[in-house]
């Protein structure tokens, strides 16, 4: 995403593109579920990303879409791909699809029991970046297990969300040992009454 607000030099460089020229404006008109909505992109390559000899050059392009007159949706991003008319929206929706899956697992990461802040820092020495990265391959080693181990998804899908899994987890592991995490699922399995260990 490049916003205003973060990029003022770029944006003061954007207003001085000669409309057509420099600054190209394509629209389309787009059926989204059923609803007609006006897709209206301006971009502009080789654009200064700051101030000052030698900056990076960048490529900046924006969408503003609209549905039955009202605005209801804008983002700008930056690239290295040169845009032209042909593949701005294929630019415009793949930042949207990559800001989409970013703030996603952002907001798991910060809000369903990982305790990540979106500023963590680097800290002395890098601690900070030592447990962002710890915490980041506790999602990724989640995220696989939901995929390749039926226990952990029948326990999650049980539960009712990933946070109280977490302190079911703490909580058992604080007063018991365990000899594997499978001994640790069939427990969890016959405490909840699910899967090959539910209580008929």
């Amino acid at each position: 995403m490049c916003k205003p607000d973060s990029h003022t030099h770029l944006y003061k460089w954007v207003a001085l593109l000669e409309p057509g020229k420099d600054l190209r404006t394509p629209k389309m008109r787009v059926k989204n579920k059923g609803q007609w909505e006006y897709h209206t992109y301006r971009y502009a390559n080789a654009v200064a990303l700051v101030e000052g000899e030698g900056a990076l050059k960048v490529n900046w392009c924006e969408v503003s879409v609209t549905s039955k007159g009202k605005q209801i949706h804008h983002n700008a991003f930056i690239t290295d791909f040169t845009i032209t008319d042909e593949n701005v929206a294929g630019i415009v929706a793949a930042g949207r699809a990559r800001w989409k899956i970013e703030n996603e697992n952002n907001n798991t990461l910060k809000t369903k029991g990982y305790h990540l802040e979106h500023n963590f820092g680097h800290g002395k020495k890098h601690l900070s970046s030592l447990l962002a990265t710890l915490n980041i391959l506790a999602f990724l080693f989640h995220s696989f297990l939901t995929f390749c181990d039926d226990a952990y998804r029948l326990i999650r899908d049980t539960l009712p969300t990933r946070k109280i899994f977490f302190e079911h987890i703490r909580a058992l592991t604080h007063y018991m040992r365990f000899a594997s995490w499978e001994a640790l699922m069939e427990f969890m399995m016959r405490g909840l009454e699910i899967g090959p260990y539910e209580v008929k």
